[in-house]
């Protein structure tokens, strides 16, 4: 497939997609410039590398010329951004980054790769599975995956695309959902819960977004959904005559040990994954690799040395009697799923649960309901919010005890990092789980430091 520009300037390069995208491209041999007002690591140091970080820091019009033949506009500019109006100005074709990913994948196969929650794993899964029996495709995965230096490579080789498909949207002058632009030839809806409420102010206004992807779906395309998830599988139903629909759910499995025993087709599978809902995952996943000729046999075989994908259930420290993990869970149903998960391969140790509170819809009071029971299954459970977080994102500000009442009172929470160091060091760790689950980091700590400290 023809490159459809070869000279693309970035207007917010230094973003976590848009680095990733600039540097696929000029990997790929276009000519890539670009401008942020702010570039932090490690996007900075990724730039450099390729070669194509900005010279000085700043939106300037004067990088906007004749010769640009695209402009790749990020969330993170505004729409009175000066290189944006000179853009305009001359006429100069300007996409979001999920138009420009379409456009570099129009010739292909698209598979993409959608839902709330559990798009990343099942997109590092099927990945790992591509690897494993040599396949070549391009992909676009919206989160740092272990083994891999940029997360989007694009040729003109590759016949497939794998597309995490985000519900967010696409740029400052484009409102749409990102996946509704990438008009999928295989589609998957891991499951659907309420997120984004800036964005979506309705459950009914969110739901209706993935109503939407699925109206984008090629026709005569495949869509794969979970049936254990009733938003999700009233969309199958509705689709089920215009397009191949394959419903999935959770597979027969037993704990191990050091991970999980699967059933599946007369088989037994040894993974080192733990959970159900990351053996849900699996499951579409391995309904996705179907989709591009790879047997649910050969599937499960590359699956025995995937250990998981980067901040989703990641282990951070073992010793004898004691695990530390981390997890990016932040909705309130993965946060559910996720500390399931942990009590239940870990029955016979404590499991103490940290969660921050730090997206836009997790930090609004209106929202704290939607949290309620959601770390029953720990045997305690904690809560940080930062009060200068809620200041910053300007939201009404909350109470420790309106956070307590929307978990359902049976939570500590707590508003200080060293409150929650003070916390987790006071504990007796022998015999024992700590999950620590954010977007964030609790505003400061250490992961790996934290769990050498607690392993000693």
């Amino acid at each position: 497939m023809a490159a459809i520009s070869k000279n693309v300037h970035f207007i917010a390069i230094g973003g976590s997609a848009m680095h990733n995208l600039a540097i696929a491209l000029s990997r790929k041999g276009m000519r890539v410039t670009g401008s942020d007002d702010e570039i932090f690591e490690p996007s900075k140091s990724r730039l450099t590398k390729q070669g194509i970080l900005p010279n000085t820091i700043g939106w300037n019009s004067e990088n906007i010329n004749e010769y640009i033949d695209a402009v790749i506009l990020g969330m993170h500019a505004r729409e009175d951004n000066p290189e944006l109006l000179k853009a305009k100005e001359l006429n100069i074709p300007i996409f979001s980054y999920p138009e420009y990913l379409y456009e570099q994948s129009k010739d292909k196969k698209r598979v993409v790769i959608g839902g709330s929650h559990g798009k990343t794993t099942i997109t590092s899964m099927l990945l790992h599975v591509i690897n494993a029996v040599g396949m070549n495709v391009d992909y676009m995965v919206g989160a740092q995956l272990e083994g891999y230096d940029c997360m989007v490579k694009i040729t003109d080789e590759a016949e497939v695309m794998i597309l995490e498909g985000d519900e967010y949207l696409s740029s400052p002058i484009d409102r749409r959902p990102k996946f509704h632009l990438y008009n999928p030839h295989v589609a998957i809806i891991s499951g659907i819960a309420w997120d984004h409420i800036n964005v979506f102010p309705t459950f009914e206004n969110y739901v209706e977004q993935f109503e939407n992807f699925c109206k984008v779906i090629e026709k005569g395309g495949t869509f794969i959904y979970n049936t254990e998830d009733t938003e999700v599988n009233k969309l199958g139903e509705n689709y089920n005559d215009s397009l191949n629909t394959i419903p999935y759910n959770t597979p027969q499995y037993d704990v191990t040990a050091d991970g999980t025993l699967l059933h599946f087709g007369g088989e037994l599978y040894a993974l080192k994954i733990f959970g159900g809902h990351n053996l849900q995952n699996l499951i579409g996943a391995m309904r996705l690799g179907e989709s591009i000729g790879i047997s649910n046999s050969d599937f499960l075989t590359a699956m025995s040395s995937f250990t998981g994908a980067g901040k989703r259930l990641q282990k951070v420290a073992e010793s004898k009697g004691f695990s530390m993990f981390k997890d990016f869970a932040h909705s309130p149903s993965k946060l559910k799923a996720t500390t399931k998960a942990v009590k239940e391969q870990f029955i016979a140790r404590r499991v103490v649960a940290c969660m921050e509170l730090h997206t836009f819809s997790s930090l609004n009071k209106e929202f704290l309901p939607q949290y309620k029971n959601a770390m029953n299954a720990a045997d305690e459970a904690v809560v940080y919010f930062s009060p200068d977080v809620v200041k910053h994102k300007k939201l009404e500000p909350i109470t420790a005890e309106q956070v307590s009442d929307g978990f359902g009172g049976n939570v500590r929470v707590l508003t200080d990092t060293n409150g929650i160091l003070a916390f987790i060091r006071a504990q007796n760790w022998s015999n024992a789980v700590l999950l620590m689950m954010s977007s964030g980091n609790f505003d400061g700590i250490d992961y790996d430091k934290l769990g050498d400290e607690l392993k000693s």
